[in-house]
């Protein structure tokens, strides 16, 4: 095995100013995140759709817990999915076979049964957590470690096309699942208008696809970033050899199980229901949360100083775990709140109510440069990471709360103006960036270089977590009355604000920060 090697020279300027590779993982990305935001954005209203009107007609308190274990396993599975990518194949091999299992778990998608739709959403989520992480990863090899001042920029770039590929991703979609017009369009073609479902399905596997087939035909740009896996330190070449044997051997194993048990809830043969499948995602969220911190706690090889700093990290984690299960509640309630009681239109003009997931990019696209321009001009009189974290909550939960009246106009049968739902993903978007950017900054300065990597991973594991229990907190769509889950849901997030901004005076003195 080979340690990754910084791959082209400083002077490859191909793509506007930097080197061409990050073109060809700037769009693989962009198209990922196309499939990934476009089929996420009407699955919930598919699978509380009637089945007369070719949904899955199940119940929002079946169907939130199902969409937030598999939101909350994509976040997970990025854990094993990096460990494998450098221990075993690679972050360009991993991407490839990655984007492959997107592909093919969209396409199972499309296919109109429920077998293929609990297939479809495990290819994704194995797919997943195999690309998401590698990817960003093969951007920073594209450049000299110390030495090139472009590495910021290009990660900016780079998340551009997250945002451009997630923009798209709902409004091509959206139109094709839910607009009356294509639907009129299948029906007078002698197609069931019922199965627009599936053309979503299909046009998300369909941007999957031209991903891949631009990130093969790019891979000469990336020389050999991402190529081979990291060496195992200390470790000869034989001990490299039948560590990589044993793990193909459990990886191999944990896949031939997960197939045997599809393929017996598949047939019967294993009675496996959405609420097993969920508490068993609970379950699985405590196997590994506790046992990580348990371990970081119990090394001793952590100095005064580390240990200080792993206190902040915990508390990052468990306030990034409520942030997420409160933001990441777009996609279900308020999703459901869009179809059922917004009036979607726009000076006259109809639209499928999954565009509002749209918004988020569109915000995020508006207000980036500004909240940039905004910590720089403070300098040292900016707000530390943790009064940005109690703003990200505290913005959370206001931007539920915004939602209360019309929740109660909704209660009587009305359908409320876009503008509210505008103007609390217009708040939502604002507190992201006051708590997402930051978390990731602030856990790569907390963290030990020797572990680096694995800190990241907190971060993947926060969000795993807070989807979960966003999902589940959606269950209650339909049994609670809608202006009192909004208010539970904001004050959930702004009371953890508040306890936040209590104690973000310790936890700056700990990180030794100004501001």
């Amino acid at each position: 095995m080979h340690a990754p090697a910084p791959t082209l020279a400083a002077t490859d300027r191909g793509f506007f100013g930097h080197p061409r590779g990050l073109s060809t993982l700037f769009f693989t990305e962009m198209w990922e995140r196309f499939s990934y935001y476009g089929m996420r954005g009407f699955l919930i209203l598919y699978m509380t759709a009637s089945v007369q009107m070719g949904g899955l007609g199940l119940t929002a308190a079946t169907a939130a817990p199902i969409y937030g274990t598999y939101t909350a396993m994509v976040y997970l599975m990025s854990l094993p999915g990096g460990w494998i990518a450098d221990r075993l194949i690679g972050q360009r091999r991993a991407v490839l076979i990655g984007g492959i299992l997107i592909a093919c778990g969209h396409y199972t998608l499309a296919i109109p049964a429920a077998v293929s739709f609990y297939i479809g959403l495990a290819l994704i989520v194995l797919g997943t957590g195999l690309l998401k992480p590698n990817i960003s990863v093969m951007v920073g090899q594209l450049y000299e470690k110390n030495d090139d001042h472009r590495r910021d920029a290009a990660f900016s770039i780079f998340y551009m096309g997250i945002n451009l590929g997630a923009f798209f991703g709902p409004l091509i979609t959206g139109y094709l699942a839910q607009d009356a017009g294509f639907r009129g369009w299948l029906s007078g073609h002698g197609l069931d208008p019922n199965s627009a479902w599936h053309w979503g399905f299909g046009a998300a596997g369909v941007g999957m696809t031209c991903g891949l087939l631009q990130y093969v035909i790019g891979g000469k740009a990336l020389g050999s970033a991402g190529l081979h896996p990291v060496a195992i330190a200390g470790a000869s070449p034989e001990e490299t050899a039948r560590f990589t044997r044993r793990a193909a051997i459990w990886i191999a194993g944990g896949l031939a199980t997960l197939t045997l048990v599809g393929i017996g809830a598949a047939t019967g043969v294993v009675p496996l229901t959405p609420s097993q499948i969920n508490t068993s995602a609970g379950y699985l969220q405590v196997l590994v949360t506790v046992p990580f911190f348990a371990w970081l706690f119990l090394d001793r090889s952590w100095t005064r100083e580390e240990r200080r700093r792993l206190y902040v990290i915990v508390v990052f984690f468990l306030a990034a775990a409520i942030f997420w299960s409160v933001y990441e509640q777009a996609g279900s309630t308020l999703n459901l709140f869009a179809d059922r009681s917004t009036r979607n239109e726009v000076l006259g003009y109809a639209f499928p109510s999954s565009w509002f997931q749209s918004l988020n990019p569109l915000f995020i696209f508006a207000l980036a440069p500004v909240f940039a321009w905004m910590w720089i001009t403070l300098g040292d009189r900016q707000p530390s990471t943790a009064v940005k974290f109690s703003l990200g909550l505290l913005g959370v939960g206001i931007g539920f709360l915004i939602l209360v009246p019309a929740a109660q106009s909704a209660g009587t049968g009305a359908k409320v103006s876009v503008g509210w739902l505008a103007t609390t993903y217009l708040i939502h978007t604002s507190a992201e960036l006051c708590l997402s950017p930051v978390g990731l900054s602030a856990m790569t300065k907390l963290a030990p270089v020797r572990i680096v990597s694995l800190m990241m991973g907190v971060w993947f594991l926060g969000a795993s977590v807070g989807n979960y229990i966003g999902g589940n907190l959606a269950g209650f769509y339909e049994t609670w009355p809608l202006p009192s889950l909004f208010t539970a849901v904001g004050l959930f997030g702004i009371t953890a604000g508040v306890v936040m901004l209590a104690i973000s005076g310790p936890i700056k003195r700990m990180m030794n920060e100004s501001g």
